[in-house]
């Protein structure tokens, strides 16, 4: 076999022709006219151009690709090239790599100016539940939601529900979420429903600061963002601060309404929001196993701390007890699966009944903590029973008060309570036999 020489001019016959020895694992045959260009040839006859130099003293060696799909003339032009790279002390490898990362880059900016907020919404919540609780996840999910499905309750008479104050915004591109897009959604928003589009904001505020962060979305959002907005806050109002709770002289007639109420599921709730100081959602989810009447507790899925155990005082326990079991939750709906919707048309039929103007279900709870003014409790233990954190150096450091410590004062303030409203209760009856009346 003749001997193949090593340099020589390449031609596209002598590239057609070139072949890898018998025994060798390789084979090279350099280019006269381009120096750093050669063909490589191995034992499968697979054959590609190569380049091959000296940079900062070490051999370096590229592939430029096979010679099927390069022509003779541009694998020239492509040595050419490297060469005046490495000659100028640059290495091809990390130029590529700079390249390659400007297209990634690139390709990551053009999907994030094509994606929505209603898909980044999506990512958003699924990457955060796991942090967040319940009621956060679900309040969430209704700012964002589409209207217009048939229910009964909760829609003021329309049939239908309203979309949430997001949802206007979910099909929009994410790169056109701009401050003065929000501020024109914060004036439409704020003209009908402030409160809940405050909470729309402050949520709406902390998704684009995630999008910030996260590698798929920060190409579209602005450094600043854009709900961080004077016009915007502006435009959604101030909260009000709510005052309305019950006077030590509507006790009466507020008690005697409330225990007229026909269904005593509601009747109950009610009366309980008052002597237990919860939350209204707080209640309305409490579960028969949330009751421990061996150590007479109460435990309260709070939205702060998670949950909190409470006295399960006695006119409350005889209140619970005497309600019909019909599922898990304590205030069963009408198919005990979930629990009921909360009785704030019973309740304002209640105080038109009893005189009393604006007295809302939160009130109930605020009612709780004036009420306990008359009696002096210390302030820690009514927020300890509320799930207020603690406000104070020594109460978040050095109060640890156990169960029946707050029984002390609980029980206290709601035999008061009973006492101011007249009603009759004697609590040593059995639990669920309950019989008592307005005075």
């Amino acid at each position: 076999m003749p001997t193949v020489p090593s340099r020589a001019r390449l031609t596209a016959a002598r590239v057609e022709a070139f072949a890898c020895p018998p025994g060798k694992s390789q084979a090279f045959l350099w280019d006269t006219d381009a120096p750093a260009l050669a063909v490589r040839a191995t034992p499968t006859g697979r054959k590609t151009y190569t380049f091959e130099s000296r940079l900062h003293g070490k051999t370096l060696r590229l592939s430029i690709g096979d010679v099927r799909a390069w022509t003779l003339a541009a694998a020239r032009a492509e040595a050419t090239r490297l060469t005046l790279l490495v000659d100028s002390g640059t290495d091809p490898r990390e130029q590529k790599r700079q390249h390659e990362a400007e297209q990634a880059a690139q390709a990551a900016a053009l999907a994030a100016q094509a994606v929505t907020v209603g898909e980044a919404w999506a990512a958003y919540l699924a990457d955060r539940r796991p942090h967040w609780g319940e009621r956060h996840y679900s309040d969430h999910e209704a700012l964002a939601r589409a209207g217009g499905q048939s229910a009964v309750r909760g829609t003021r008479g329309r049939g239908v529900t309203v979309a949430g104050p997001l949802h206007p915004l979910m099909s929009q591109p994410l790169r056109e979420l701009t401050t003065p897009a929000i501020e024109a959604w914060a004036q439409r928003e704020g003209r009908t429903r402030p409160t809940v589009a405050r909470l729309a904001w402050r949520l709406l505020r902390a998704f684009l600061a995630w999008c910030s962060e996260h590698p798929d979305y920060r190409a579209a959002v602005p450094e600043r963002n854009p709900a961080k907005s004077r016009r915007a806050r502006e435009a959604l109002g101030k909260p009000q601060a709510k005052d309305d709770a019950l006077l030590k002289e509507q006790l009466p007639g507020w008690f005697a309404a409330v225990q007229a109420i026909r269904n005593p599921a509601q009747s109950a709730y009610l009366q309980g929001l008052l002597l237990v100081g919860a939350r209204p959602g707080e209640l309305l989810g409490l579960r028969w196993d949330d009751m421990n009447t061996q150590w007479r507790g109460l435990t309260i899925r709070d939205k702060v701390e998670g949950e909190r155990v409470i006295p399960l005082t006695p006119y409350v326990w005889h209140l619970l007890a005497g309600l019909p079991r019909r599922g898990q939750y304590v205030f069963a709906g009408e198919d005990g699966d979930k629990p009921m919707s909360k009785p704030h048309k019973a309740h304002a039929s209640a105080c038109a009944v009893a005189a009393i103007d604006g007295l809302t279900l939160h009130g109930l709870r605020r009612s709780f903590g004036t009420l306990s003014e008359w009696l002096e409790l210390p302030a820690g233990v009514v927020a300890q029973i509320q799930g207020h954190k603690p406000s104070a150096t020594a109460e978040k450091h050095y109060r640890v008060r156990p169960l029946d410590l707050l029984r002390l004062h609980h029980e206290r303030l709601e035999a008061w309570i009973l006492e101011q409203a007249g009603v009759q209760f004697d609590a040593a009856q059995q639990p669920g036999k309950l019989r008592a009346v307005g005075g």
